[in-house]
């Protein structure tokens, strides 16, 4: 197949481009962690966006201010960063999410030594901003960096569990040698935000910062969407153990036989055809569960995590309750297609018993055919033995009439000696008229 060219080459000394090459280069290039200057507050915000149109959000983003010059080619290429007023304002739309992240400087008062700040009331996006966002929140987090020297991650960790209220915490050392210190408490608070707290040393680079910012915020992203299976599996882990046992009665029943086979046959389609749909409403769903958990994978490695002793670091943590979620999912997705599979194989079995059947049948049809065949011929057989006789009969009859009538004009006859002298003649001749018919038909 042909595939579309450019017509004008940017070079004189290659070939004209492909019409995709430069979409395709771009793409390692679509979405560029921010730069973030220490201290910054990073408020991020996840929305589920079925069924929200990117006009929805492009009227949103135009309702901020400086923004209403913005048009429906600035989201073609599904990231945006807008500069405004003493803060910047990421926009990235993903196949089943939207993410929206407001970079500001770090409210005076809200770092490191400060007991459970309000960041909320010192956001610099207008009022309402964010509650107005078009779609379902998936997740929102409100992440303080911090520059603070990393000498003693002990006694900041001490610091940061009053910062986060005296909640149980999970922290670890990021890199090899460590560049920062992250600290979370995964609570949700009652304003729907996820509070993490970065410290790094006060030389930390722009570009460093808002690497650690993107992976941070991007892992617990993936591991929401990932839970979305969850749910999920759990609602068809009751009707799915039902299935399971309406196979096995069926099979039983098939291999008793008890039932008769279109009875098991319409069962068997009835399953088929729950579990099926189970499969075909659920897949994607499964499958993006598979991706958004390797994401998360990829990420918590990429941290190069150190832990702090006494202290659980984020992927143990994360680890031990993602896991079991995530074999949950696994599991029923498993289940579901193990069920297709044997619904599948007791489904050919059954044909397999029918056909037999209709073949026995067959065969006891045919039996039946033959034997009438038989009893046909020897019928016909004996048919025509009687005919024989009778045509004899006549022609002897004949035979002796013509004598009589003979006798009466004259011809010296005995009518009843020439009718017994010719009877073996015309019983011959009968029968080789009889034969020759025989031979004929069968030789057509």
């Amino acid at each position: 197949m042909s595939l579309p060219l450019d017509p004008v080459s940017r070079s004189g000394a290659l070939p004209a481009d492909d019409a995709r090459r430069r979409t395709l280069h771009d793409e390692i290039h679509a979405r560029p962690p921010a730069r973030i200057r220490l201290p910054a507050l990073v408020v991020y915000v996840a929305v589920l966006n079925d069924g929200v149109s990117r006009a929805e959000e492009l009227h949103h983003l135009r309702s901020l201010p400086g923004q209403q010059h913005l048009g429906a080619d600035d989201l073609a290429r599904n990231f945006l960063r807008l500069r405004c007023a003493g803060y910047t304002l990421k926009w990235e739309r993903h196949t089943e999410f939207t993410r929206y992240s407001l970079v500001q400087p770090l409210p005076a008062g809200c770092g490191l030594g400060a007991r459970d700040p309000a960041l909320q009331p010192h956001s610099l996006l207008p009022p309402g901003w964010l509650a107005a966002i078009p779609g379902r929140t998936m997740a929102a987090i409100e992440l303080a960096m911090d520059p603070q020297p990393l000498e003693e991650p002990a006694a900041l960790l001490e610091q940061a569990r009053t910062w986060f209220d005296g909640r149980p915490i999970v922290a670890s050392l990021l890199g090899q040698p460590s560049h920062s210190l992250v600290v979370t408490d995964f609570h949700l608070r009652p304003d729907g935000f996820e509070r993490m707290l970065v410290l790094a040393p006060p030389g930390t680079s722009e570009t460093r910062a808002g690497r650690i910012s993107a992976r941070l915020l991007e892992l617990e992203t993936y591991r929401m969407m990932a839970l979305l299976g969850l749910p999920v599996a759990k609602a068809l882990a009751g009707p799915l153990v039902q299935d399971e046992a309406e196979l096995a009665r069926l099979t039983a029943e098939m291999e008793a036989k008890t039932t008769s086979e279109q009875v098991l046959l319409d069962a068997l389609v009835a399953l088929a055809a729950r579990v099926e749909r189970s499969l075909a409403e659920h897949g994607y769903r499964f499958s993006a569960t598979r991706a958004y958990d390797r994401l998360v994978q990829q990420r918590i490695a990429e941290l190069r995590e150190r832990p702090i002793p006494g202290t659980q670091t984020i992927s143990e943590f994360m680890q031990r309750r993602l896991a079991p979620a995530i074999a949950t999912v696994a599991s029923v997705e498993q289940r579901l297609n193990a069920l297709s599979e044997r619904v599948a194989r007791a489904s050919a079995l059954l044909r397999t018993q029918v056909d037999i059947a209709r073949e026995e049948q067959n065969r006891q049809l045919l039996e039946k055919l033959t034997r009438g065949q038989a009893l046909q011929l020897r019928l016909q057989t004996t048919v025509e033995g009687l005919s024989i006789a009778a045509i004899s009969y006549y022609v002897i009859s004949l035979v002796l009439y013509g004598a009589k009538a003979l006798k009466s004009a004259g011809v010296p006859l005995h009518p009843e000696l020439t009718a017994g002298a010719l009877m073996p003649l015309v019983l011959w001749a009968v029968w080789r008229i009889n034969r020759r018919i025989h031979d004929k038909l069968h030789t057509d």
